[in-house]
Parts: C-alpha cells; sequence; structure tokens
C-alpha cells in the first residue's frame, strides 16, 4: 500500500528533523583518537616530581585563600590544582576494563588527598587566623546542588578531554566542583579538633569525586572507548569481575548518599516554606529558628518575639506540617516571657544580629584611621627632618639661618585635593637667583619630590 503525498511529506520532515538533531549533537564529531584520549588522561593520573610540588602549592594558596576568605584566590588555586587526573582516571578505568590503571588512579588518588589534607592541616596549625570563615564553612556540608555540579561537570570535563583542541573545560570543571577547597576545609577540621568540619568536608570531595568518575564512566562506555584485551579468557573475565564490583561498591554508595542529600534538601525547603507561612502574624516575630534533620526524626525550633500565642494556635501550627511535606517532624515553639526562652536568649540574639550587620562599618573605619594614621607619621616624619635638612644645606648656604618644611594639603579651582611639599627658607642676606634655583634643586634630590614650593625670607 503506498503512502499519501502529505504523509510521505511529514515522514521526510521528520527525517530532516531528526538527522538535523543527529549532526548537531554527535560526539564523534571532532573527537580526537580514542587512544590518544585514553594516554592524555593516563599521564595526568601520576602524582610526582613536579606533579606533586604543584598540588602542595596549590593546597596552600587554596588555605590562604579560606582563610582571608577570598574567592579569586580560592579560584586560583583551583585552576593549579591538578586533582581531576587521577579521579577522571577512575571513571576511565573502570568504562575500558583496565584493573591496572583503576588500582593506579586509586593509589595515586589516595596520595594526593594525604598529601593535602596534611599540608593544609600544617598550614591551619601555625596561622594566627582560626576563624571560620563564609568561604570555608560552605565547604562543610553538601546539598544536591554540590551532586549535580558534579555529575554534569563530569561529563563535560570527559567530553572536553575526548576533543582534539582542548578546551578550558577541565580547569572549569576543577573550579566548578571545589576539589580543593575541602581537603582545605578537612584540613582546618583536624588542625582545630573540630571533626564535624573534617567528616563534612571529606564527605563533599568524596561526592564530588565519585560522581565525576560516574560521569565519566558513562561517556566512555557511551563513545564505545575500546576495551582492554587479554590473551587469558580467564584474566579477562576475572578483571572484569573486579571492575564490576568496584562500580557497584562506588555507585551503590552514593546514590545512597544522594538520596539523603536530597531528602534533606527537600526537607529544609518544606521547613523554611514552613515557617514562613505559617508564623506570619501581625504582632509577632520570628527572631531565631533551628533545623535538625534526621532521616527517622527530624526538629524544628522557633523564637518567636511579640504577643504571644494561644495554646490553641500552637497546637494548629504543629499539626501542619505534613502539609508541608514534613514526615516524622517535631516542631518547639519558644516565646518571650517563656522559662525556656528567657531574656538572655533573646538579648543574646539581637546583640548578634547587631554585630553582624556593623561589622562592615567597623571595617570601614578601622581601614579609614589606619590611612590617617599613615598620613600623619609622613608629616610627622617629613618635619622632623629640617634640623637635618638645615645643618647639610649650611655648607653651601652660609647665611641660610631658618628652615623647615612640610607636607600640605592644595585646592584647586575645581575642588580637587592633593598633597605639596612645602619649604620655607629665611636667609641673613638674601640669595641670588641663581643659588636660589640650586637650593631648590638640591630640595628635589634630597627629599626626592618631584615639586618643591620653596618660600624665601
Amino acid at each position: 500500500m503506498q503512502k499519501s503525498p502529505t504523509k510521505a511529506r511529514w515522514t521526510d520532515k521528520l527525517q530532516d528533523i531528526w538527522f538535523f538533531i543527529r549532526e548537531r549533537f554527535d560526539l564523534h564529531e571532532g573527537k580526537e583518537e580514542e587512544a590518544e584520549t585514553i594516554d592524555y588522561i593516563r599521564k595526568n593520573v601520576e602524582f610526582r616530581g613536579a606533579n606533586l610540588w604543584i598540588l602542595i602549592f596549590a593546597i596552600l594558596v587554596a588555605s590562604v585563600g579560606l582563610n582571608v576568605n577570598s574567592t579569586a584566590v580560592i579560584i586560583g588555586a583551583m585552576l593549579i590544582s591538578p586533582l581531576m587526573g587521577p579521579i577522571m582516571g577512575i571513571g576511565l578505568a573502570a568504562g575500558i576494563n583496565d584493573f591496572e590503571l583503576v588500582k593506579k588512579s586509586f593509589k595515586n588518588l589516595s596520595i594526593a588527598v594525604l598529601i593535602s589534607i596534611l599540608t593544609s592541616t600544617l598550614y591551619f596549625s601555625f596561622t594566627p587566623l582560626d576563624d571560620a570563615q563564609s568561604e570555608l564553612l560552605a565547604r562543610t556540608e553538601p546539598t544536591i546542588w554540590d551532586v549535580l555540579i558534579a555529575f554534569f561537570g563530569g561529563l563535560a570535563g570527559i567530553v572536553a578531554g575526548s576533543r582534539k583542541e582542548k578546551s578550558n573545560a577541565i580547569p572549569g570543571v576543577a573550579i566548578a566542583t571545589a576539589l580543593m577547597p575541602p581537603l582545605c576545609t578537612a584540613g582546618f577540621g583536624l588542625a582545630t579538633g573540630n571533626m564535624y568540619y573534617f567528616f563534612g568536608a571529606f564527605y563533599l570531595f568524596f561526592i564530588n569525586s565519585v560522581f565525576i568518575s560516574i560521569s565519566t564512566y558513562l561517556i566512555v562506555r557511551f563513545m564505545h572507548f575500546p576495551k582492554k584485551e587479554f590473551l587469558d579468557p580467564r584474566r579477562e573475565k576475572q578483571v572484569r569481575q573486579y571492575i564490576t564490583f568496584f562500580a557497584l561498591a562506588t555507585i551503590i554508595p552514593s546514590v545512597y548518599l544522594a538520596y539523603n542529600i536530597v531528602t534533606r534538601t527537600f526537607w529544609e525547603k518544606g521547613a523554611s516554606t514552613f515557617i514562613a507561612t505559617e508564623f506570619d502574624f501581625e504582632r509577632t516575630q520570628v527572631i531565631n529558628t533551628k533545623l535538625y534533620y534526621a532521616a527517622d526524626s527530624s526538629h524544628i525550633e522557633v523564637v518567636l518575639i511579640g504577643d504571644k500565642l494561644s495554646e490553641d494556635q500552637l497546637t494548629a501550627i504543629k499539626k501542619k506540617t505534613e502539609a508541608f511535606g514534613l514526615k516524622n517532624t517535631f516542631v518547639s515553639i519558644k516565646q518571650s516571657g517563656d522559662a525556656a526562652a528567657d531574656m538572655n536568649v533573646l538579648r543574646s540574639d539581637i546583640l548578634k544580629d547587631l554585630y553582624d550587620r556593623n561589622m562592615a562599618t567597623l571595617e570601614d573605619k578601622d581601614k579609614k584611621i589606619a590611612l590617617l594614621e599613615r598620613e600623619l607619621e609622613g608629616y610627622v616624619a617629613t618635619a622632623g627632618q629640617a634640623p637635618l635638612y638645615l645643618r647639610e644645606a649650611r655648607v653651601h648656604h652660609k647665611d641660610l639661618q631658618r628652615f623647615t618644611l612640610n607636607q600640605v594639603l592644595l585646592a584647586n579651582a575645581e575642588g580637587k585635593v592633593d598633597t605639596l611639599l612645602m619649604a620655607y627658607a629665611g636667609f641673613q642676606k638674601r640669595p641670588s637667583p641663581a643659588e636660589l634655583a640650586r637650593f631648590q634643586e638640591w630640595l628635589k634630590v634630597r627629599t626626592q619630590a618631584d615639586t618643591v614650593a620653596l618660600i624665601v625670607q
């Protein structure tokens, strides 16, 4: 049975669209030879010599960045870091059944992690700045977004690594997935004895590493990289079993961890929505909230100030948790006037809020004071040199009796203000113009000033 002309035209259009999509999204276009890509990744697995020293220096740079809360320094350290190599090596090895490369990648990654944590621990043990800044605290607890970033970043990294023309995607993946800052934060946890920071940061590094490896494995299998061949079929079967065991041992815990992260993220979002919706009163305000998530029993703590809510209102609010997806969640509400929420707690919260809001103003004032002190020191130092200059100048100008100089502010008609070095010289007998010119030139050389305004009496 022949197709109708209309149906045939639609079929041709759909085929054209399908071919267009396949051509646009074809990963094989511009692809490097598989052997070259494998060799490229294999070379970046090894940590020895220069690679190891670069890692140590990058860890120190990242630790300083976390210590002084500088995002730019942290990004620079992540660009230097060679940590991506063994992580992608693990995914590649699993994809091509190369058990020797799996062992080599694991060994070098373990060395890199150990060196990184030891280096950062050593730094944070000696630095005088021992406060946990916001950049450091951000690496103590992974979220679902960290999982997604690691997975999609790993996909971008292996696709870029398989191209003939290498792009800046791999350094970008290192920045996006933030492999190095969690290791530095783990070192901070060890140096300060805070195991919560250590395990939280190491957990984040583990999540990032696992999902980068998984994404590398998936792309290697999707692009049909050649698998390692063995002359002995029994040896090949044994290696496949090892690789399968390794893949399952890595993927199953990571899926479980990712599920817990997703569950906690949704719970925290529901808890925030619950508080914002159910505690919206005209004469009662929420001044503090704390969220404690656990798989079997979670806890929301809310502190209120203002008009007290009745017991009926509190009971009605607590019953609405399941409507926000908060199963097995206990809500405790503390109000001003309750014994549990005494004025000391409220005063502490208010003072903390005031302190946080005024820190920027205080830091700005400190900078201005430091600037003024430096300027004042400059003025005092300049004026203090006048007796010395007088003695030196009298060697060539015997009639010079009085002398002083100082920095002054000079304003112009446009409203701009600049500094000017001004000198006053009192002579017993007024010198000739040539002698004054030599004296003024000597002052410029002696004071190393571009311009010296000279007043002669």
